[in-house]
């Protein structure tokens, strides 16, 4: 039984990125016209939360989304979550109404076909280069004059401890959204972990919820605040993680 089980995953997990490149595949020609222009932004992202709505039901995942708060229409937000999974990506995209870009790992543009669009429309940072990061810190601005929001995971990447609830957040999100006046968007992804991780061999098709808290302005903030607004925003997410492990 456990054989069969082991196969049910393996082959649940190639689906997985065979989705990826048959989505982009039938989007292909206006993925194509949308990235022309970078004004035309707007378009690529509604092809990406097509695409996104459309693995998570081919791999049989459900959203379930509390919003304590909503979108106005035309704002420019920073949005945040934890991070354990791939699917994180693509529940940020279904969950957000205002177009976003995100700030992503380098290596992902390393994916055959996903790379193509990926390193075109996202911002890549390579963590562990000092000028990669600044070099992220000026296109981020430059995105949000342009009225786009900012998807960062603030831990960094997926904790290497899977035992780990929450990872401590880094500032980069939190000096943005200061130097730009822009709402915090906190959330909390319960179950990606548990129905899509980084470990290969396992994960289920199932309800993934996410909860959207109430935003946190920046308004009257300076950088003097971003410890405490790091701080806070790390609470929130791991107060509800806790709660829900309990």
């Amino acid at each position: 039984m456990n054989s069969i089980k082991t196969i049910g995953i393996i082959l649940w997990r190639i689906w997985f990125y065979i989705l990826i490149l048959v989505i982009i595949l039938l989007l292909f020609p206006i993925l194509i016209v949308s990235i022309l222009k970078e004004s035309w932004y707007p378009l690529f992202f509604r092809l990406a939360q097509i695409w996104a709505r459309g693995i998570m039901i081919g791999m049989g995942f459900y959203p379930k989304i509390t919003r304590e708060q909503s979108f106005e229409k035309g704002k420019s937000y920073m949005l945040v979550s934890n991070h354990t999974s791939m699917m994180d990506i693509m529940l940020m995209l279904h969950i957000s109404k205002n177009p976003f870009v995100f700030v992503g790992k380098a290596e992902l543009a390393k994916i055959p076909l996903f790379g193509f669009f990926y390193k075109r429309t996202c911002i890549l940072v390579d963590r562990g280069n000092a000028r990669s990061r600044k070099a992220v810190f000026d296109e981020a601005q430059r995105r949000l004059s342009q009225g786009l929001g900012i998807c960062i995971f603030p831990e960094g990447g997926v904790p290497t401890d899977m035992n780990l609830v929450l990872d401590s957040f880094k500032d980069g999100a939190f000096r943005l959204a200061i130097d730009h006046h822009i709402s915090i968007v906190p959330m909390t992804f319960y179950d990606n972990k548990k129905r899509f991780p980084y470990v290969f061999l396992k994960g289920s098709p199932g309800k993934m919820r996410a909860r959207i808290h109430p935003f946190i302005s920046t308004e009257k903030m300076t950088q003097g605040n971003k410890k405490e607004l790091r701080e806070q925003t790390r609470a929130l997410i791991l107060n509800a993680l806790h709660e829900d492990i309990k």
